[in-house]
């Protein structure tokens, strides 16, 4: 599977192996029980994150990754977002600090 993400007028393919989505369930599991507890967001805090928030979340995490070049990271957090939108192809990254602005298509 492929993940394109598109930030700061960047468009980048990340190759997703479709085994990752099963093995790192496990981290996927513990990503969920962390956001169960609320996470900051920009300005607000959400007690229970839905959905599309937590696909932000990772989107986030993997824009870091992207940025301090840590390859492995980008490709689990993009099979995150993967394992909880197959749908998506693409996420287009809010790179102005505001998280609730990332979207997906």
């Amino acid at each position: 599977m492929i993940l394109t993400v598109m930030a700061d007028g960047q468009s980048i393919p990340l190759e997703v192996p479709d085994n990752m989505l099963n093995e790192a369930r496990p981290m996927f599991d513990k990503m969920d029980a962390d956001m169960d507890n609320g996470w900051q967001m920009g300005r607000d805090w959400l007690d229970n994150p839905g959905p599309e928030q937590r696909c932000q979340i990772a989107a986030d995490k993997l824009l870091t990754a992207l940025e301090t070049d840590n390859r492995n990271m980008a490709q689990m957090m993009a099979a995150y977002i993967l394992s909880k939108a197959p749908h998506v192809e693409t996420v287009v990254i809010d790179t102005n600090g505001e998280m609730t602005e990332t979207h997906f298509m």
